[in-house]
């Protein structure tokens, strides 16, 4: 093997230089051309940095290396405070302290004559544009805000609860402040009635008894279970009112006319959603490919509502849109990215009407690889609006009255072209994940009726397929006219992160071999080998959370859990602002007329869109958990002392977390009343252990639990555990169980490090005390 040693081969220093000089430039393919290497080369080259990796010299961002600590030119920052010349300091929102170690500091410098979306201070989040400094002098970086995206919460969000001497109590709804309530007095409670959400300034703390806060903004009743989601919406700041300019453009707006436009109208295009859905973005047709070179092939029609002939660049609507980055769907109400005018009207492909659309014709061969494809702008009009379910029984043979007469000239062929492009998907073999979703159904009043997991169809997966196409073809597309665009990116797993999984399967005897590059074939080798076994859903879990998160970008590093590399979100520019700039930067590269992207629009000021819009991802997932654990709380809240089966979601020092089987609810156990002994924290395992019985509270275990407290507005649950730890087999090696027992001062099942440094780990990312759960990547 070639040593770094030798006189053709670069040494450390050379190649940590080079990626010094270019941040963010630097790949593999980079570093081979820099100093000539050969393809014989790139397997010396990849053990030398992963050696750096390793020693934390470089760090990997998509297929970009780094310096270890060196940030991207656009990233999300918060304001933590000021330096002694008082000019604010930052620090990055997210950061991988096992990757970077500390996060590096960011000195921001806001000019006096600032514009407005541009004033930030301490306790904010803002997205900045950063430049490295030479001299370190308290910071790594000099930063200029580039928007302010949330203000710092410098007040308590809670619900108030009216006292029969007056004044009242206020529950905050935040999980972290939960029981730490507030006392109103009456002059101070703005007239607020029992069951308000209100936005309360805390006016004074005491070193005993309860702090005072005094009302500042009441935000609407939460009287029904039906505004539950009200608490959400506030507590993160999400857009519920358009502005008039915004509501103004939408009711103005004319539907789409044949000029401009192919005539679509007698394609048999059909749209198949979930049965609640209020809009129908996208509507598909298949047909058998007459080209005698392409037997056995299929032609696919993806038709995408024209979104981009209503929301012009620089309009109000466009600047509503873009603040709000995506619609966030709560199980009582949707809160749109665009006016209703927009999205459940002139945009919804409703049956039997002619609508605007952007739609692409993929060619499609008999071994289900695109041959080609072509965009256009048309005019349609839907044949048929169809629910998965509905779609489903037609094939399985239960046609019903609408379903019927378009089995065979419709549904068949939609199907074939499917079973044929399903070849492609399974020889690409991107992420095959087995994590159901829960979804809760309401009764009429608000309440909870019961929560159900929708099974997953051939139906589904028919109109996954085809738009993951769409959206490869959209990328490539604009990629081939050398247009800027935003990606939806997934990174592949850290080193870091691949080691821990190595070392938890090791515990269960699960081979895991990493040779070469990382594929999600290696993953899905060792859900194959767990298929079927106690431990499936517990294994199933863990390679979840090894995955990174999706995002969008200017800069593509591919898309890892699809195995893609290069993808574009196109399908739902209804409800994300991503698909509309890439609408509009289709409409500007073929030239299809109106509403396409700017010349002004570069990679750079889509970079500052694509981190923005994560960020509102983000923000919507966040919500519609914390809103659907709050449902599940009250409806759980009459059921103390009830006895549930669920499985240990998630293991921390600080006790288990436990989702129950029939809602999904998730809870706490806190560890110290787990029993009288000492549990010791096995990371590896994702386990608590006894320390004198061995006995295991393990990740993914099936356990019997009494629910003990409800605490509906914070959406909390603290349970108590029935069953038993499951014991080792004696003789069986335990790996980082069964150390020193704890000394007389240590409290009863309280988790303690051990005083001796644990070489076998590195140290974690710090938590604030609760598990992660159900972190995933969306295609």
């Amino acid at each position: 093997m070639k040593s770094e040693r030798d006189s053709g081969f670069p040494g450390r220093d050379a190649i940590v230089a080079f990626i010094r000089a270019n941040p963010g430039k630097a790949g593999t393919r980079e570093i081979s051309r820099e100093f000539g290497l050969k393809n014989a080369d790139r397997a010396e080259l990849k053990r030398i940095l992963r050696e750096l990796a390793d020693a934390g010299t470089i760090v990997k961002h998509g297929k970009k290396i780094v310096e270890t600590a060196v940030l991207p030119v656009t990233v999300m920052a918060d304001i933590t405070g000021r330096d002694a010349d008082g000019e604010l300091l930052a620090a990055p929102s997210e950061w991988d302290e096992v990757e970077g170690g500390e996060p590096p500091k960011i000195r921001i410098h806001i000019p006096r004559h600032a514009r407005p979306s541009a004033t930030a201070g301490v306790g904010d989040r803002v997205l900045l544009r950063v430049e490295k400094l030479d001299d370190d002098d308290g910071a790594a970086y000099r930063g200029r805000v580039i928007k302010v995206i949330d203000h710092g919460k410098r007040r308590v969000l809670g619900v108030f609860r009216a006292l029969p001497q007056g004044g009242g109590r206020l529950v905050p709804v935040d999980k972290k402040q939960a029981g730490r309530e507030l006392n109103i007095a009456s002059a101070d409670s703005m007239d607020a009635k029992d069951g308000d959400l209100v936005s309360v300034d805390l006016i004074r703390t005491r070193g005993f008894g309860l702090a005072s806060g005094r009302v500042k903004e009441r935000l609407g009743s939460l009287s029904s279970e039906k505004a539950i989601s009200l608490i959400a919406i506030y507590a993160h700041d999400i857009p519920l009112a358009f502005s008039p300019a915004a509501s103004r453009e939408a009711e103005e707006a004319k539907p789409a006319s044949l000029k401009g436009r192919e005539d679509w109208r007698d394609v048999p295009l059909v749209t198949i959603d979930p049965p609640d859905a209020k809009d129908h973005d996208d509507a598909v047709h298949a047909e058998p490919d007459p080209d005698p070179n392409n037997k056995g092939g299929y032609i696919v029609h993806v038709a995408i509502a024209d979104v981009a002939f209503y929301v012009r660049p620089g309009s109000a609507l466009d600047r509503d849109a873009v603040t709000r980055g995506n619609s966030v769907y709560f199980p009582d109400r949707v809160v749109p990215m665009l006016p209703e005018r927009i999205s459940n009207d002139l945009c919804s492909l409703v049956p039997g009407e002619p609508r605007g659309a952007l739609a692409v014709r993929l060619v499609i061969a008999p071994d289900g690889r695109k041959r080609s494809h072509s965009f256009h702008r048309v005019l349609m009009r839907s044949a048929a609006k169809l629910s998965y379910a509905q779609a489903q029984a037609a094939i399985d043979g239960k046609p019903d009255d609408t379903t019927g007469p378009l089995l065979d000239p419709i549904l068949k062929p939609l199907y074939a072209a499917y079973a044929v492009a399903k070849r492609a998907r399974d020889e690409r073999d991107p992420l095959d994940l087995d994590i159901p979703e829960r979804k809760i159904l309401l009764k009429p009043d608000g309440t909870v009726d019961r929560v159900i997991v929708p099974e997953r169809l051939d139906a589904h997966k028919l109109i996954e397929e085809f738009m993951i196409l769409a959206n490869v073809a959209a990328a490539e597309t604009l990629e081939k006219k050398a247009l800027p665009l935003i990606y939806r990116v997934h990174d592949e797993p850290t080193l870091e992160k691949v080691h821990a999984l190595q070392e938890f399967l090791r515990t269960l005897d699960v081979p895991f071999a990493k040779s070469g590059a990382l594929r999600p074939s290696l993953f899905n080798r060792v859900l194959t080998l767990v298929a079927g076994q106690d431990y499936e859903a517990m294994v199933n879990e863990v390679v979840l959370r090894s995955q990174a998160q999706a995002e969008y970008s200017a800069e593509n590093y591919g898309h890892f859990g699809l195995n893609l590399r290069r993808y574009a979100h196109f399908t739902s520019p209804i409800r994300r602002y991503a698909d509309l700039v890439v609408h509009r930067g289709l409409l500007r590269a073929l030239g299809l007329g109106e509403g396409a992207l700017p010349d002004s629009e570069t990679a750079e000021s889509l970079s500052e869109i694509a981190a923005q819009i994560s960020v509102t991802e983000r923000r919507a997932m966040k919500a519609e958990r914390e809103t659907a654990d709050r449902l599940i709380a009250h409806h759980l809240a009459d059921r103390i002392g009830a006895s549930f089966q669920g499985r240990i979601s998630g293991v921390t020092r600080a006790g288990l977390f436990v989702k129950l089987d029939d809602t999904g609810a998730d809870g706490l156990i806190p560890i110290r009343t787990l029993g009288t002994e000492y549990f010791n924290y096995d990371e590896a395992r994702h386990a608590l252990v006894g320390s004198r019985s061995g006995a295991m509270h393990r990740l993914g275990d099936v356990v019997d639990v009494r629910l003990v407290e409800a605490q509906p507005i914070a959406g909390a649950l603290r349970f108590e555990l029935l069953s038993e730890g499951q014991v080792l087999p004696r003789g069986r090696k335990r790996d980082h169980i069964g150390r020193s027992p704890p000394r007389a001062k240590d409290r009863p099942g309280r988790a303690k490090a051990s005083s001796k440094p644990d070489k076998t780990r590195k140290p974690a990312r710090k938590k604030s005390g609760k598990a992660k759960r159900g972190k995933s990547w969306k295609p």
